[in-house]
């Protein structure tokens, strides 16, 4: 098939390069010159604009965009007038569904079709496949199977329609809350390990075992073993963990639904937690323990 690629970051170069391995014909879009000149030397064509990469592409066009969410809505309004009814367009990136189910209502009534495809691989995904969790009209899904096929670890394994618009993004959005809960206990876990310093634990032969056999074992785990091989004490790393958004709107909809997610929730206030370098709530709670208890205040 023939596709367009707006957006040719880490993830959207590296999913552009594997269709085009798979046989695929990808024209991209990037407003960043290096960018579209290191997409070009990894046999991508480079579009210097929206319109040369729309005018590239054979109708019914598609067009998949690997975007942050906060700049999806101003590239569909420069690129919905550049295409024509029947065309499709794929959100890749990791957009809020509400914003999804908006967006699809929206193109709907220029007669294009907008499907979500939420991604999961990272920077391994050019070699492993990426695990796709896709929304939209069956029909347009159906349409861009091959591109879907070849994205995928397998053509029959790792990708699937999950149901109409904005289910793609709310399944991607619930994998990374449980994600960040799977991380937190990971961390937990080898933080109490490494604390225990009477038995000289080492943290990557432990991981190591674990990847093997173990009910624990998982990619997270292998990709933390590889850590800890490759820096043993974390060393020169801050303690201090950005979040997407999606954990901050998996907890949210956990509330709307009235579904309790005291993991995913933790893991979450653990990441906002590692932000605070001036605490003022634990200067307050080794104040309060000094005045019920006359516990000592250690001095900055």
């Amino acid at each position: 098939m023939e596709l367009g690629m707006v957006g040719l970051g880490r993830m959207g170069a590296n999913m552009a390069e594997r269709l085009v391995r798979g046989g695929h014909a990808v024209t991209g879009f990037d407003p960043g010159a290096a960018a579209r000149e290191q997409a070009a030397a990894r046999g991508i064509g480079a579009a210097a604009s929206l319109a040369e990469l729309v005018a590239a592409l054979p109708a019914p066009r598609a067009v998949w965009l690997m975007v942050p969410a906060g700049a999806v809505d101003a590239t569909l309004a420069e690129l919905r007038p550049l295409l024509a009814p029947g065309d499709t367009v794929v959100d890749g990136g990791n957009s809020n569904y509400k914003d999804t189910v908006r967006r699809a209502g929206e193109l709907r009534e220029h007669g294009l079709h907008y499907v979500d495809s939420g991604t999961s691989g990272g920077v391994w995904g050019l070699q492993e496949g990426y695990s796709l969790m896709i929304g939209g009209d069956e029909a347009a899904v159906e349409r861009l199977r091959p591109i879907f096929e070849t994205l995928a670890p397998a053509p029959e394994r790792g990708w699937g329609r999950v149901g109409p618009s904005g289910s793609g993004h709310f399944t991607k959005m619930i994998h990374n809350g449980i994600e960040y809960g799977m991380m937190q206990a990971y961390a937990e876990g080898f933080a109490i390990l490494g604390r225990k310093a009477e038995f000289g634990l080492d943290l990557h032969q432990i991981a190591q075992i674990w990847r093997h056999g173990s009910v624990v074992r998982s990619w997270l785990l292998d990709l933390s073993a590889d850590a800890l091989g490759k820096n043993p004490s974390l060393q020169g790393i801050a303690p201090y963990v950005e979040d997407s958004g999606e954990g901050r709107w998996t907890v949210a909809e956990a509330i709307d639904l009235d579904v309790s997610a005291p993991v995913i929730t933790a893991s979450l206030m653990e990441r906002l937690r590692s932000r605070e370098k001036d605490s003022f709530a634990d200067k307050l709670l080794a104040a309060m323990r000094n005045e019920f208890g006359g516990h000592a205040i250690r001095k900055e």
